[in-house]
């Protein structure tokens, strides 16, 4: 925001231009201008500034990876896996809610096919055989 003689209310106020945190820490030729650093000196720090980018993109990419890692870990110690075995019969929760007095779950199925990460293919009680995996997340056993 300017006024009307063209300058910052921040010059106006302190007599100096407004330096942004990012230019503070990795100085922006204004910074250094103001500075008063010769070239060789100038090229040196900035070097400096720019080895110091790679590591703290370095650092911020472990601590992301760590962080995932816990996340997975805390999410993983409620899940609750459940075991099927070819032709058990089972119930598919239902996608979304219908309503309050709707019912959550249709079935019974029948277990085709185990995948590898606990999903099914499940088969229809007429014998026919679905073609989208399940995550055994949406199925429970269904007692007679």
């Amino acid at each position: 925001m300017r006024t009307s003689i063209g300058a910052m209310p921040y010059m106006l106020v302190y007599g100096t231009e407004g330096v942004i945190p990012v230019e503070v820490e990795i100085p922006s030729l204004r910074v250094i201008q103001e500075a008063k650093l010769d070239d060789a000196e100038w090229i040196r720090v900035r070097q400096e500034q720019l080895m110091l980018i790679d590591e703290k993109r370095m650092d911020a990419v472990c601590l992301g990876q760590l962080y995932q890692i816990r996340m997975a870990s805390t999410f993983n110690k409620r899940v609750k896996p459940h075991q099927f075995t070819p032709g058990q019969l089972a119930s598919k929760k239902i996608f979304p809610h219908q309503g309050k007095f709707a019912p959550n779950w249709q079935g019974p199925y029948v277990v085709h096919r185990v995948l590898l990460g606990g999903a099914l293919i499940l088969v229809e009680m007429d014998e026919s055989v679905s073609t989208k995996p399940i995550n055994s997340d949406a199925i429970k056993r269904y007692y007679v």
